[in-house]
């Protein structure tokens, strides 16, 4: 019978009498079989890796709640007991109002502030309000480093006051050293305290001060807003200041340079005899220039209207010209008496005749009246002839005198080429004086007007009790805790490399989950349990008993080894129950005790231990001597007998072969309880005999590289593994609220259930 077993196809079909075409069809099944679940398990990683299973995480939780909570426990006493031990610090705060410029009384470019970017502004008031120059000259008014005031408000460590006390020499020294420390010690306090909350959307800004002294922190608060306050105002007069001194130096300089040059033109002048009215650029040649020339140009329009009326007189005849006639008055009457006289004549005509005496009378006294009109038309010609030749003797006198000078300033403009350039000096030194001056005068104006900017809204009250916050703190620590909870559980579950779920056996391992067995509280036993058949334990026993039903198409391997990574993992109990569940159905079971180093089952079955399996592999006795009888009909027990020195010798013989043959035939289930696999080579021999393997694998015991390893061991064996079994599984050791063990518990509900059943029947 053995001869004709292939091991490997007993490893891979399940069953020795198999078919070639049966064998090949077995191992297609497992093949595919493997290859779904490795397809599987690919698709859950890849899943895995792109997604972010919030579910998972939160199982992790809830399965390390007590590492959670037990952090926060720790962070919220320490929080508790932290706050309680601190000293209390006192906040006293004052509002001041920054504006960017004040109402300028004066405007001088360069001493009052220009407009510039306000963030920027606002940002300098800011940092110069925490400024070290502010906190001295605050601890200074507030005589911080006099006295015990410092040490009060901030006890010295114990290294400083050792300090102190060893450094007793050299008074004058240490006094100034001392004094000088203090001083520091008190500007950093100052600074420390300190604390600048702008306002938002305003030119408000709160200035808090804290200190173990609720008077403190109201006086420094108000002290440092003074302070900050009086250091801006000697800024402005500092700058105004600073800018007189520069302005004054600069004046100075220009005031000896303005008499320089000055000196060097008037020198000039008199060595070149050039005269200067000083009202302008022109000399006096010059200025003789213009004038004669507009002389001369008036003297011209003069002769050429003298001209012009002088040659109109010379063309009219008679009566000359009608409008110097018409102007001369004697003319006028003259030629009015004529008139009259020539109108009494014509009347007189019509009734004498012209040689009447008093005809001839009166036609001598019209030739009298045009006689004398005659002279005085002619005085008249006289006058403008008179008139054109003065007008023309005192244009020529002119363009004499012109022709002269205009030769003179020829002559002076060719020597004052080097004098124009000495005034050109003059003038530029004298504007450059008379600005600065002006700007100097500006600026005295504008610092001696002492506008500020800065003005305190709220002046400081009586500091109120600012932290230690005892709810806060406890918040913050509650929530620090569970931070720091939930890092230390995901942590401990990242390093936690055991198998803990089916999930793990099946992404891990690779394997199919038959069952999941519950884990007992003490002092419940396995055994204790299982005389109760409603209990989740044996309940889950029959569920594994059906699963192995269906783990291969011919049903439950005939000859099943039940095997384990370490030992300690539940197989010698999955074993026997296993057994007793199939002898329940009414099956003829034989389970053998294969753990030839560390047996279990004897004191399981209460049978004795003293001739077994290693009597049969040794050839000291038949199977049948060895094979005792249980309690339960239809179940049979062959123990190991007598530890052997070398187990893995035996098991490989042709006894162990020839065992495993013949009680397939005559039994309707064999089950194997075999030694771990791991550091042994027992199992993997057993695997290979066997026509299925079940691992045993404990929740959160077995790791996962050992459980690799024991499958690799198994696999190089070529055993047929049909599967896993998870026992002592918590699902709140597991973090898991659902899912795994609760069809167990059924039965619990029956009475309850029932009335629902026949109502979902109807």
């Amino acid at each position: 019978m053995s001869e004709n077993k292939d091991p490997g196809a007993a490893g891979e079909g399940g069953q020795l009498p198999a078919t070639q075409a049966a064998v090949e069809r077995q191992q297609a099944l497992v093949a595919a079989r493997q290859q779904a679940l490795s397809l599987d398990v690919r698709g859950q990683d890849a899943a895995d890796s792109d997604e972010i299973d919030l579910l998972a995480y939160w199982r992790i939780l809830v399965k390390r709640r007590w590492t959670v909570l037990g952090a926060a426990g720790i962070v919220l006493v320490t929080a508790l007991v932290g706050t309680l031990l601190m000293t209390p610090i006192y906040r006293a705060s004052t509002s001041l109002q920054i504006d960017r410029d004040t109402i300028r009384v004066v405007d001088v470019e360069g001493v009052t502030p220009m407009e510039g970017n306000a963030n920027d502004f606002f940002q300098t008031q800011y940092e110069l309000l925490k400024s070290r120059a502010l906190a001295q000259r605050v601890a200074s008014q507030l005589g911080l480093a006099e006295g015990d005031q410092l040490e009060r408000l901030n006890p010295p460590s114990p290294w400083q006051a050792l300090k102190g006390l060893v450094s007793g020499s050299d008074d004058e020294e240490l006094t100034e050293a001392e004094m000088s420390a203090r001083e520091a010690a008190a500007t950093g306090y100052i600074m420390r305290g300190l604390t600048v909350e702008p306002v938002r959307n305003s030119r408000l800004v709160r200035v808090h001060f804290d200190s173990p002294d609720p008077e403190f922190s109201q006086r420094a608060a108000n002290a440092i807003a003074e302070a900050f306050i009086a250091s801006n105002l000697e800024r402005r007069f500092d700058s105004s200041s600073y800018a007189k001194t520069y302005l004054e130096d600069r004046l100075q300089e220009l005031k000896l340079k303005l008499e320089d040059s000055e000196r060097q033109l008037v020198e000039f002048a008199q060595k070149e005899q050039i005269v200067s009215s000083g009202e302008g650029s022109a000399n006096l040649s010059e200025q003789n220039l213009g004038s004669l020339n507009a002389a001369l140009a008036e003297a011209s329009r003069e002769r050429i209207r003298a001209e012009a009326r002088w040659r109109q007189a010379q063309a009219s005849s008679g009566t000359v010209l009608l409008g110097e006639i018409g102007e001369n008055s004697i003319i006028k009457s003259l030629q009015e008496r004529r008139a009259t006289l020539q109108a009494e004549y014509q009347d007189k005509l019509r009734l004498y005749k012209p040689a009447f005496p008093a005809m001839v009378q009166l036609k001598g006294q019209i030739d009298e009246v045009e006689r004398q009109i005659g002279v005085e038309v002619a005085n008249i010609k006289s006058a403008i002839q008179a008139e054109f030749l003065a007008a023309q003797e005192q244009e020529r006198l002119l363009n004499e005198q012109m022709s002269g000078l205009k030769n003179e300033v020829l002559d002076l403009q060719s020597r004052s080429i080097q004098y124009n350039i000495f005034k050109r000096e003059v003038d530029t030194n004298r504007q450059l004086y008379d600005g600065l001056l002006q700007r100097y005068k500006e600026v005295g104006v504008a610092g001696g007007v002492s506008t500020n900017n800065i003005a305190v809204v709220d002046r400081a009250q009586r500091g109120y009790k600012f932290k230690p916050s005892l709810t806060r703190n406890l918040a913050l620590g509650l929530l620090a805790g569970l931070m720091l909870g939930v890092l230390l559980a995901l942590a401990f579950e990242y390093l936690d490399d055991t198998l803990k779920s089916p999930e793990d056996l099946e992404k891990q391992l690779g394997l199919s989950v038959l069952g999941v067995i519950p884990l007992l509280k003490a002092p419940m036993t396995p055994a204790k349990a299982l005389e109760d058949p409603r209990s989740a334990f044996a309940e889950a026993y029959r569920s594994v008993r059906t699963a192995l039903q269906f783990a291969t198409d011919s049903g439950v391997p005939r000859c099943l080894l039940v095997t384990s990574a370490t030992p300690a993992e539940g197989k010698s109990t999955t074993a026997l129950t296993l057994a007793k569940a199939f002898a329940q159905l009414g099956k003829r079971v034989l389970v053998i005790d294969g753990d030839l180093r560390n047996p279990s089952l004897h004191r399981a079955l209460n049978k004795p231990n003293d001739a077994g399996l290693s009597n049969y592999l040794a050839g000291a006795a038949k199977a049948t001597e060895v094979i005792l009888a249980t309690d339960i009909p239809g179940l049979m027990y062959m123990p190991t007998g007598p530890l052997p020195p070398n187990p893995a010798e035996l098991l490989m013989g042709p006894k162990m072969v020839s065992l495993v043959s013949i009680a397939s035939e005559k039994f309707d289930q064999v089950i194997i309880d075999g030694p771990p696999v791991m550091g042994l080579a027992d199992a993997p021999i057993l695997a290979n005999l066997a026509h299925g393997t079940l691992l045993v694998v404990e929740a959160g015991e077995t790791r996962i590289g050992v459980g690799k390893n024991a499958l690799k061991r198994l696999y190089a064996a070529r055993a047929h593994v049909i599967g896993a079994l998870l026992t002592k599984f918590s699902s709140k050791h597991a973090g898991y609220g659902y899912g795994y063990g609760y069809g167990y518990n059924y039965y619990s509900y029956g009475q309850q259930a029932e009335p629902k059943k026949l109502a979902r029947s109807r």
